[in-house]
């Protein structure tokens, strides 16, 4: 998506850490050391990503705000950041993956963790990157997953 360009559409949102392996045991949100990435993307349509560093609700209200219009349909996970989107305008459906819930008729979050899956596994042929590769690198990982899956619709 271009910058500053909003969109009306079904769109999916998630959050996800990159960084090392978790230490065998630990579980949860925000592990020491990994960077929290938002993941939006527009069903048959294009990813966008950034780094959120806290993944508030402060933080990501802006981004979704900026990137999506009102009205449009929102799929997300159970992530209490999300809490608000129909004040704002959003028809909202969630997905809560801690009951074992993946998907719930057209309401599910596999496209952008299809993205995920696909970035993770590209970077992780770089070990170990400085944080401005890293933004490239997942930028670049942004356009070719676009490319690649909807045929250089760019």
């Amino acid at each position: 998506m271009k910058e500053q360009e909003k969109e009306l559409g079904e769109f999916e949102l998630d959050e996800s850490y990159f960084g090392a392996r978790r230490v065998r045991g630990k579980r949860g949100r925000g592990a020491a050391g990994k960077t929290p990435v938002f993941w939006l993307l527009k069903r048959n349509g294009k990813v966008f990503v950034t780094v959120a560093p806290n993944g508030s609700k402060e933080e990501l209200m802006p981004i979704i705000q900026g990137k999506i219009l009102t009205g449009s349909t929102v799929h997300t996970d159970g992530w209490k950041a999300y809490d608000g989107l129909i004040l704002n305008g959003y028809n909202h459906y969630r997905v809560f993956h801690h009951e074992n819930e993946f998907a719930r008729g057209k309401s599910h979050v596999n496209g952008i963790e299809c993205f995920w899956c696909y970035a993770k596994r590209r970077l992780s042929k770089f070990n170990g990157l400085t944080d401005a590769k890293f933004i490239l690198l997942l930028k670049e990982s942004e356009c070719k997953f676009t490319e690649r899956i909807f045929g250089g619709k760019l």
